[in-house]
């Protein structure tokens, strides 16, 4: 769907520009967004490569078993299926720590596992279990310290203090989160 929405807003612009003689402009713009939006692959590639090797390194160094003891009460409050030292944990806390930090891509990864040992311990079970859906729903609604990402693109736009927006970010995302979770309890009751 968002094919077709895409490919009209594109045939939407050429024909506006025709009918406005505005044709080199809008080459114009299709040749500096071009180029803008490397250099914004490379500033966000950067990022997620420096992070994504921390995260690593976090997690080599012992610092993430840390982190996953610090958080176990709190998660086994929401996970009360899973074990206190299954892998299934380890990821989930090392994918709230990436988020906490404001790294959703270097999170992914971790989410990602997370989710299949969920669902190995759902007996690969095709039909996502309670601990699953609070997990998406944790994920999804993140709460972020640091959003580490957003304060580099704001940055790399000419923002003067790329954090100032930290006040607001704790406040959405607790907000965000208070309700994807208590929306989750009530539904799965």
């Amino acid at each position: 769907m968002l094919n077709y929405i895409f490919a009209g807003m594109i045939i939407i612009s050429l024909i506006c520009s025709v009918i406005t003689g505005s044709t080199q402009s809008l080459a114009q713009s299709i040749v500096k967004g071009c180029s803008e939006s490397i250099d914004l692959l490379i500033t966000m590639a950067g990022m997620l490569a420096l992070w994504s090797g921390i995260m690593k390194i976090a997690d080599k160094g012992g610092f993430t078993k840390i982190i996953g003891r610090l958080l176990c009460p709190i998660l086994r409050l929401l996970f009360k299926d899973v074990k206190k030292d299954s892998k299934a944990l380890k990821y989930i806390s090392m994918n709230v720590s990436a988020n906490l930090l404001g790294l959703g891509n270097a999170a992914t990864p971790f989410g990602i596992n997370a989710v299949r040992e969920l669902k190995r311990l759902n007996g690969n079970d095709d039909k996502a279990s309670d601990d699953m859906i609070v997990f998406v729903v944790m994920n999804t609604a993140s709460i972020q310290i640091m959003p580490t990402m957003v304060g580099t693109l704001r940055q790399t736009y000419g923002s003067l203090k790329p954090f100032s927006i930290l006040p607001c970010v704790w406040i959405s995302s607790a907000c965000a989160l208070a309700v994807g979770l208590t929306l989750a309890k009530i539904i799965r009751g």
